[in-house]
């Protein structure tokens, strides 16, 4: 019986919030068979367990490509090349990982999600690169090492080593249909490669079909490419490689040569990993830049309207005495202009904080910040507090 590699105390239903990484992996339900020599019928469906993606998971992938987004807007537009493509066939990566199928797949830890790692494409340009060299787009030998960097094999030692001066980020697929799909390779050698029947039995396409399942992500799923240029290293590397942005283009024919020939991922002399520019992707993403920019613009803007605010406002309390700037610390808490918001400092001065030439000072203050309302009308003047507490005020005006 086929099972997955958990503890048996654990319930099935928690696989249900496993992620498709480990369900194809510990978890995926073959590892009841030392020899894994279940029914094709029974991988099928382990693997086809492996395909669904929960909707956290896809909020994870949404994550993932914003996260990149956000990180891309906030780096110089002439040190970052983005390409928004789609696949036009299914695509598979990590086919040598090991795995009962016979054939794994690549998931980014620890998220458990599918993935083109950096370095897979930067080894397709490179190789763009090379078959590119003499020809129009303008590749030389000096512009592969100044951009991706020279390789060991060659004989010289470490230090002889030169770093590229592109740096390629793993992309994040957003898919197609929400889910993996399951493709098929039927192999039909299995007696040759494996040496079944006569010992000297020949290859041919008349033996027995082998029928292997493999994990791939569907055709229509979006794939943004982001490569980064150190061009302060490139300055020092092959400076000429900066004018017009002469890296870029090359960088455009590359990925160009790679989407006609070449394609991406693993299985890609049969068709797989197959891209075409996204012009719909590319305008939303540069609509979003372009929010982006308007939005931290709009922050910047704002934040320098405080600043010079509060460089106005502090030029005024430096102008201030200290009695009118603690007056003002005091109106700030209590901002309407009547008498009546007063009765804290008429109050301090009864009660002996400001004497002298401050007491005068303090109604002088109290008089000017009135204005029009200084002298509040009343009938029945002995009887209103306002009318009494001005009287009070004109008496302290004349240092009474």
């Amino acid at each position: 019986m086929a099972i997955a590699a958990i503890p048996s105390y654990v319930p099935a239903n928690a696989l249900a919030g496993a992620s498709p990484g480990l369900r194809f992996g510990i978890f995926f339900q073959v590892w009841g068979n030392t020899d894994f020599s279940l029914p094709k019928a029974e991988k099928f469906a382990a693997t086809k367990k492996a395909c669904s993606l929960a909707p956290s998971e896809i909020a994870c992938l949404n994550a993932l490509r914003d996260r990149q987004v956000a990180i891309a807007q906030l780096i110089d537009d002439k040190q970052l090349f983005v390409l928004d493509t789609k696949a036009v066939s299914p695509f598979t990566t990590g086919l040598g990982n090991a795995h009962p199928l016979e054939n794994g797949f690549s998931f980014l830890n620890p998220y458990g999600l599918p993935y083109l790692p950096g370095s897979g494409v930067k080894g397709v340009l490179r190789q763009a690169a090379r078959e590119l060299r003499d020809e129009t787009a303008g590749w030389t030998d000096a512009d592969i090492i100044a951009l991706f960097g020279s390789e060991p094999p060659d004989g010289r030692s470490e230090a002889e080593l030169q770093r590229g001066a592109l740096s390629f980020w793993d992309v994040i697929p957003q898919i197609e249909g929400k889910a993996l799909a399951v493709e098929i390779m039927t192999p039909h050698q299995t007696h040759y490669y494996q040496k079944k029947g006569q010992r000297y039995e020949t290859p041919h396409e008349s033996g027995q079909p082998n029928p292997i399942h493999f994990l791939t992500v569907p055709p229509g799923s979006g794939f943004a490419f982001h490569v980064q240029c150190d061009r302060r290293f490139l300055g020092g590397t092959a400076a000429g490689l900066l004018v017009d942005d002469r890296w870029r283009t090359l960088l455009a024919a590359a990925f160009a040569h790679a989407f006609d020939w070449l394609g991406f991922g693993a299985k890609t002399s049969v068709g797989y990993g197959a891209m075409q520019t996204d012009e719909a992707a590319t305008q939303r993403r540069e609509r979003e830049a372009k929010a982006a920019r308007e939005a931290r613009e709009a922050a910047r803007e704002a934040a320098r309207l405080r600043e010079a605010e509060a460089a106005r406002e502090q030029v005024r309390r430096d102008a201030m005495s200290p009695i009118e700037r603690s007056i003002d610390d005091q109106l700030k808490k209590k901002p309407d202009p009547k008498l009546v918001d007063y009765i804290w400092l008429i109050q301090s001065v009864e009660a002996g904080v400001w004497t002298g030439a401050d007491k005068v000072a303090v109604a002088q203050a109290i008089q000017v910040r009135m204005g029009k309302d200084w002298k509040p009308s009343s009938n029945k003047p002995d009887k209103d507090k306002d009318h009494q507490r001005t009287l009070k005020v004109k008496k302290w005006l004349e240092g009474g």
